[in-house]
């Protein structure tokens, strides 16, 4: 018996601290995943993307010469594992640029993680979206009226991106009752 509690001391704090480490920012959901290789597309082998940027698997932008980073050939289950190391950046960068008052679900949370992962860090920290979540705006509100503006690349309307934020703001628009953010 004494024995049974001396393991329940020992095992029951290091429980207790394991599961108190979530992951923060969360990973994204299933329907996140899903939309995200909807409108990528899973890319075999380098290609340009619609900028002339090489990207392979579902969005990856390739950081060397031949994306000799990624080991060929790449398989659909592979590109996924890729897409969601990928998505750690993203998801990490929005997690920052979105104030701890502000209240997000997992959808809310994908459908911006999203379009961070097609537009980049930079871009959205400097948007006028997150500049209007910050100030307590309606984020439904926010998020029908900005994500469209984000249809561009090379300078032109494309409608695969114009067909993507309004997937993007159907996502956003779902309700959930899971907390992504603040986490």
């Amino acid at each position: 018996m004494r024995a049974f509690f001396t393991l329940l001391f020992v095992v029951a704090p290091f429980a207790f601290v394991q599961a108190a480490r979530a992951a923060c920012p969360p990973d994204v959901n299933g329907a996140t995943i899903s939309l995200i290789k909807e409108f990528e597309g899973f890319v075999p082998k380098p290609a340009p993307d619609p900028i002339g940027l090489p990207t392979v698997g579902y969005g990856h932008l390739c950081k060397t010469k031949g994306c000799s980073e990624v080991n060929f050939p790449l398989t659909e289950a592979t590109a996924t594992t890729l897409l969601n190391a990928d998505l750690k950046q993203f998801t990490s960068c929005l997690d920052k640029a979105i104030k701890s008052s502000i209240k997000l679900n997992n959808n809310q949370f994908g459908a911006l993680a999203s379009w961070t992962f097609n537009e980049g860090c930079g871009n959205m920290q400097s948007s006028s979206l997150i500049k209007r979540l910050n100030n307590g705006e309606d984020p439904n509100t926010v998020a029908a009226e900005e994500l469209p503006k984000w249809k561009l690349a090379g300078g032109q309307v494309l409608q695969g991106l114009v067909r993507r934020r309004a997937a993007e703001i159907k996502l956003f628009q779902t309700a959930s009752s899971t907390v992504a953010h603040p986490c």
